[in-house]
């Protein structure tokens, strides 16, 4: 075997574990551990999507847009109850809205301030959603 094709073997392995761990951990989640895997997976297509908008790679940064969107819009706004939830899903609501907004802003203009702007928001709420769930596995 050649160093070219064990390194090809090797990352197709790692990657195969690497979505195991995440699937095996998906699996075995609470319903509040799925959305802050939401928001870390959001957080982190933001911050690839600067790193490429940066380095002037515009496909890979709407790539990067791309998935925050459809985590935010299919995954956080999804994820709300608005029967159970009432004022308080539907002002998220809203927020996720405003939040989908400034990214595809910040895709179509290459506006790194409305990145920056939603990325902070959701990191606001997501330290909120980690406070509950931290507060609640105390009580």
């Amino acid at each position: 075997m050649t160093v070219t094709r064990g390194a090809a073997a090797y990352g197709r392995g790692a990657g195969a574990y690497a979505r195991v761990g995440v699937e095996s951990g998906v699996m075995s989640a609470s319903p509040h551990q799925l959305i802050v895997m939401l928001f870390d997976g959001a957080q982190g297509a933001i911050r690839a999507a600067r790193i490429h908008m940066q380095s002037g790679n515009t496909a890979e940064k709407g790539k990067s847009i791309s998935k925050a969107l459809d985590i935010v819009n299919n995954g956080l706004l999804a994820a709300l109850d608005t029967e159970k939830g009432g004022e308080v899903a539907e002002r998220l609501g809203s927020l996720y809205d405003y939040i989908s907004r400034l990214l595809l802003a910040a895709n179509l203009h290459n506006d790194q301030e409305s990145l920056d702007q939603a990325e902070k928001l959701l990191d606001d709420i997501a330290s909120a959603w980690r406070e509950i769930g931290a507060t609640g596995a105390q009580g």
